[in-house]
């Protein structure tokens, strides 16, 4: 992706090119490492990071070089998972991920061929894994460029703020989407700006 174009381009909208000068992006680095990541993002679904990193940090000791290789995940009784602060449903989840990986193989699996939407439907097969989670896996471990993650708590309530949008439910969605339909093909990097902004604020 050529920054200073995308840039350029999202600084057309007055209030994003405020949010811009203000904000301070850190550096990054895609992962491309779907499956670990996959796991991340379902340890972290309703916590806080803090909190996230902990319990994804425990989880990982459960396996001798403390990474969560599928055969030994989908193998773990469902107490050794809770043990690590895993509720039973995600322990559940994380060993769906890793029976899929079992059967796909995500790692070597042709990404690059797939659109964002195949993408999405795709691991959406997988109980647990849902759309926002995806646009995650699309935005940080595949760095897509035109990811829009409408449901994004964070993401709403930095459009909220910054637009002084009174707009809720559908409504507010229906609207953010025709604010963000300017910035494509980067609304991926408008979002990791709005992020940052919001929580700098």
């Amino acid at each position: 992706m050529n920054s200073a174009v995308a840039l350029d381009h999202l600084q057309q909208d007055a209030l994003l090119r405020r949010v811009i000068e203000q904000t301070v992006l850190p550096a990054f680095v895609p992962s491309r490492r779907i499956y670990y990541d996959l796991l991340d993002s379902i340890v972290s679904q309703q916590l806080s990071v803090k909190v996230a990193s902990v319990i994804f940090n425990r989880f990982c000791t459960l396996f001798p070089d403390n990474y969560p290789h599928p055969e030994l995940v989908v193998a773990l009784e469902p107490e050794q998972l809770r043990s690590v602060g895993l509720s039973g449903q995600k322990a559940g989840y994380l060993q769906n991920v890793a029976a899929f990986f079992l059967k796909n193989d995500l790692e070597n699996h042709p990404w690059d061929t797939m659109s964002d939407a195949e993408i999405i439907d795709f691991l959406s097969q997988i109980k647990g894994v849902g759309e926002w989670t995806v646009q995650m896996l699309l935005m940080f471990t595949l760095e897509r460029p035109d990811i829009f993650p409408i449901d994004d708590l964070g993401i709403q309530q930095a459009m909220i703020r910054l637009y002084g949008l009174t707009e809720r439910g559908k409504a507010l969605k229906k609207r953010m989407v025709a604010l963000a339909e300017p910035w494509q093909p980067h609304r991926t990097l408008a979002s990791r700006y709005l992020w940052r902004w919001k929580d700098t604020k």
